[in-house]
């Protein structure tokens, strides 16, 4: 008697409760291992990385591992202002990097600069503004039941409210 093997997902069927690791397809597998450990791990650990003054002021936004066309590179957004601090520390975040994750892991950093207002919202801006867009009360509108119409209202004004 032969038996198929189900070559696509696993190899052998495995009893009970399995990790999460096992459930995901190869492909997605590849693309964790290869993109999203280095990235969450500098996400979390950031504020080590790059000290407490700078971490206020940057974050970083995408990393792309290194291929046969480029080295692989940390991007990092900036607030206005600050890119010079963080240029003179760039060869410093680089060493920290590396020797957190044990090998060179980042070649390049590349920034970009954000404009940041900090906008203080009070209760009057809150009651001026209409919580549903004018897109939104359109398709209300265009509700054909009239009681999922009123409660559709009644939620928007409760927004409003908050």
């Amino acid at each position: 008697m032969q038996f198929k093997k189900y070559t696509k997902q696993r190899n052998n069927s495995i009893q009970g409760l399995r990790s999460f690791k096992d459930t995901l397809p190869k492909n997605i597998k590849k693309v964790i291992s290869k993109k999203g450990h280095i990235y969450s791990e500098t996400l979390n650990n950031w504020k080590y990385i790059v000290g407490e003054n700078l971490f206020k002021v940057c974050y970083p936004k995408t990393f792309k591992n290194s291929n046969r066309f480029g080295v692989s590179t940390l991007l990092i957004m900036v607030k206005r202002g600050h890119e010079i601090d963080l240029e003179y520390s760039k060869k410093e975040i680089i060493d920290k990097m590396n020797s957190f994750f044990g090998f060179s892991v980042v070649e390049k950093l590349k920034f970009i600069s954000f404009e940041h207002e900090n906008k203080i919202h009070t209760k009057k801006n809150y009651e001026k503004e209409n919580v549903t867009n004018n897109k939104y009360k359109n398709k209300i509108n265009n509700v054909k039941n009239e009681k999922i119409k009123k409660s559709l209202i009644e939620l928007s004004k409760v927004f409003k409210k908050k």
